[in-house]
């Protein structure tokens, strides 16, 4: 694994936001997922559609250097969009995870953020480890540890990162090559838990 870190590291900044941005798309549905789970007990918790535009200006940043893009703004917007702190559920917690990915994000568009594109990452994954913990029930730390290295959900979020990676190391990353990385970061709208949530 240190292997893949050091390639992501060594990715020039505007591939690690291309990297980052596609995590971000195979995330969004868990925010999805949590503000439709939520909406029945309250008055609809989070926005979708608003986390949905501030990622759509991340791609159109990525695809024209120069968009005059208030990314500040962007960042104040998306800090409401933030699942309430007392809300300790499941969800709650895999749509902070968003969040937080889409804040890393943010933050390299507008200085230098070098460790984000490894707190994505990493971010990506601890949320496929602490669905397995919870799906799977295991109390016995070694058989989990062993279970969440062999889970199908643990296969494929390496497989995907690895797919990710190798996209933005190849070649020039133009408009076509921008679209073609969102379609692997949709995955046909399913998140990382596989799950899938209608926008």
């Amino acid at each position: 694994m240190s292997g893949f870190f050091q390639r992501l590291q060594g990715l020039e900044p505007h591939r690690q936001q291309a990297f980052m941005a596609a995590l971000c798309e195979r995330l969004l549905p868990n925010y999805l997922f949590y503000c439709q789970a939520h909406y029945a007990q309250t008055a609809g918790q989070g926005n979708p559609a608003g986390l949905r535009a501030i990622l759509d200006l991340v791609w159109e940043r990525l695809a024209i250097a120069g968009a005059r893009i208030d990314f500040e703004r962007q960042a104040e917007k998306l800090a409401e969009l933030a699942p309430p702190e007392d809300d300790d559920s499941f969800g709650a917690r895999r749509a902070t995870e968003v969040v937080a990915a889409l804040s890393a994000l943010l933050d390299t568009l507008q200085d230098e953020a070098p460790e984000a594109v490894l707190e994505v990452s990493r971010a990506s994954r601890g949320g496929v480890r602490a669905f397995i913990e919870l799906t799977e029930g295991e109390e016995d730390g070694a058989r989990l540890a062993v279970l969440v290295r062999e889970h199908p959900l643990m296969a494929d979020e390496n497989d995907f990162q690895d797919a990710v990676l190798e996209a933005v190391e190849a070649g020039p990353l133009d408009r076509d090559a921008l679209k073609a990385l969102r379609r692997l970061g949709r995955n046909e709208g399913v998140s990382n838990l596989g799950l899938s949530a209608d926008e």
